[in-house]
C-alpha cells in the first residue's frame, strides 16, 4: 500500500537510489519494482544489536533521506541510527525527537482518525514535495510464471482465488465451511476453477476449507507457499474472494476484482479508490472493534451469508464454461 508513495519519491528524484528496509515478507512483496534499487531485510521486532547491524548496512544507502512509513518508535530509531540527514515520519508515539521532519497525523476534533493507508503514505511524502500520480497500488510478478499458471488452466472455467486466512487474527476470518460452500457453488454454477491460497501458519484453515468442500480446490504453489508464488497466482486470477487481508491488497495492485469479506476492522484503513470488486460488510453494534479475537459471537462475519458472496462474485466473473 506504500507503493504509490515510493513511486512518487522516484518521480520527485528520478536519479536517486531507493533502498527498502523492512521485514522479510515486506521485502519479498516489493521485490521487482523498477524504482526499488536495493533491499535490506530487517528482523521483525529486531533487538538492539540487530538494529545496530541493520543501521550499519543501511548507512551508505540512507545518508540523505529516510522515510519512516511505520508508526513504531523502533522504525524511527533505526532511521536515527542510520544517520540520515533527513528523517521524515508521522509525529506520534513519542518519537518526534528521532525525526527531523515531523508530519502531523490526520485528526478529527483533536483525535487521530484512521485514513486509508495508501493516502496516509502519500500525505507523508507530500511533505517532501512528492505528488500522487493517481495510478494506485503496484506490484511486480514474473510474467512468464503468470502465463504458465494461466496456461495450466487454459480453456476451462473462470479462475477464482479463495484466500481464507488473515494474519491479524481469527476475528477477520470468515468461517472455513462458508468459503468451501462458495467454492462448491461457483464450481457448479459456472465451472469455476477455485484456487486455494493460504500461507505459512494457515495450515489448519487450509485443511478446514478442503475438508468441507465437495470439489477439490487447486493448489498452484506446490504446497510451498511463498510471496512470489502468491503474487504470480493472484495476478493470474479472474476474481479473488478473501478476508480483509494482505491478499486483498495484492489483488488490488494487479487490478484483479476482489470480493472482500470484512468484519471487525474499520474500512477507513483499507478501502480506497483503486479497488475493483466489492467489500461486503454488515454494521453491528460492537464494531468495528479492531480486536484480533472476537469477544462475543462474531456476528460481524457470521451475518454475511454465502449467497451474498456468490451473487457478488458472479457479477465479476467471465463466463468460460
Amino acid at each position: 500500500m506504500c507503493t504509490p508513495a515510493l513511486r512518487a519519491l522516484h518521480k520527485r528524484w528520478p536519479g536517486a537510489q531507493i533502498t527498502i528496509a523492512g521485514k522479510a515478507a515486506c521485502c519479498a512483496l516489493l521485490r521487482g519494482l523498477p524504482y526499488v534499487h536495493r533491499i535490506e531485510e530487517v528482523p521483525a521486532r529486531a533487538p538492539l544489536p540487530a538494529l545496530h547491524e541493520a543501521a550499519h548496512a543501511l548507512a551508505p544507502h540512507g545518508r540523505d533521506l529516510t522515510v519512516v512509513f511505520p508508526h513504531s518508535a523502533r522504525a524511527a530509531f533505526l532511521a536515527w541510527l542510520v544517520g540520515s540527514t533527513r528523517r521524515v515520519g508521522y509525529a506520534r508515539g513519542g518519537r518526534s525527537m528521532l525525526l527531523t521532519d515531523r508530519v502531523k497525523p490526520h485528526r478529527v476534533n483533536g483525535r487521530i482518525e484512521p485514513v486509508y493507508m495508501t493516502q496516509e503514505y502519500l500525505d507523508l511524502v507530500k511533505a517532501l514535495g512528492c505528488e500522487d500520480d493517481g495510478e494506485g497500488l503496484e506490484l511486480w510478478a514474473d510474467a512468464r510464471e503468470v502465463e504458465s499458471l494461466r496456461a495450466r488452466l487454459q480453456g476451462k472455467g473462470p479462475i477464482v482465488g479463495i484466500a481464507p486466512g488473515a494474519a491479524f487474527g481469527v476475528s477477520k476470518m470468515w468461517p472455513a465451511d462458508r468459503y468451501a460452500a462458495v467454492a462448491d457453488t461457483l464450481t457448479e454454477k459456472v465451472g469455476a476453477q477455485c484456487v486455494l491460497l493460504t500461507g505459512p501458519g494457515e495450515e489448519r484453515t487450509r485443511d478446514a476449507v478442503r475438508a468441507a468442500a465437495k470439489y477439490p480446490l487447486i493448489r498452484l504453489d506446490g504446497g510451498v507457499p511463498t510471496i512470489d508464488s502468491l503474487k504470480a497466482t493472484i495476478a493470474a486470477l479472474d476474481v479473488l474472494i478473501c478476508n480483509d487481508s494482505g491478499s486483498r491488497h495484492v489483488a488490488v495492485a494487479f487490478k484483479v476484482p476482489t470480493i472482500c469479506i470484512m468484519g471487525p476492522t474499520s474500512p477507513k484503513y483499507s478501502c480506497g479508490p483503486y479497488e475493483r470488486g466489492e467489500v461486503l460488510r454488515v454494521d453491528v453494534d460492537c464494531g468495528p472493534c479492531q480486536k484480533p479475537v472476537c469477544a462475543t459471537d462474531h456476528r460481524c462475519m457470521t451475518r454475511i451469508g454465502t449467497d451474498w458472496v456468490v451473487e457478488t462474485a458472479l457479477k465479476y466473473l467471465p463466463s468460460r464454461k
